[in-house]
């Protein structure tokens, strides 16, 4: 009994010790593009008249649904209608188009075109 328990055991050892092994590669290959995020930002205006004027810090233009404040960055132009800049203060009263990206308390001044 024995004898036959180590013979059987042996028959089934015997297959893992003679087995063979193989590698197998695996190739990754990529054709460059790589996925891309596109943002997309909506520039709106607002026209009217201005309030009041801090240079540097915000702006209040009064229009037909009422009066409309702006903080000013330090990127944001004042240029007339034929795109040059204009370097006096605006003053109460002049008509303006201010262009902004974002809503409520997050809109970022980009341009104030005097019209004027």
């Amino acid at each position: 009994m024995k004898k036959i328990i180590v013979t059987l055991a042996c028959a089934l050892i015997a297959p893992l010790g003679f087995a063979q092994t193989g590698t197998t590669t695996t190739k990754e290959t990529t054709t460059g593009t790589q996925p891309t995020t596109t943002t997309e930002t909506t520039t709106t205006y607002t026209a009217g008249t201005v309030s009041t004027y801090t240079p540097g810090k915000t702006i209040v233009v009064q229009t037909n649904l009422g009066a409309a404040s702006f903080v000013l960055g330090t990127t944001t132009r004042i240029v007339d209608g034929a795109g040059h800049i204009v370097t006096s203060a605006l003053r109460p009263g002049q008509r303006v188009r201010v262009f902004y990206t974002g809503t409520g308390n997050t809109r970022a001044v980009e341009r104030v075109i005097v019209q004027d």
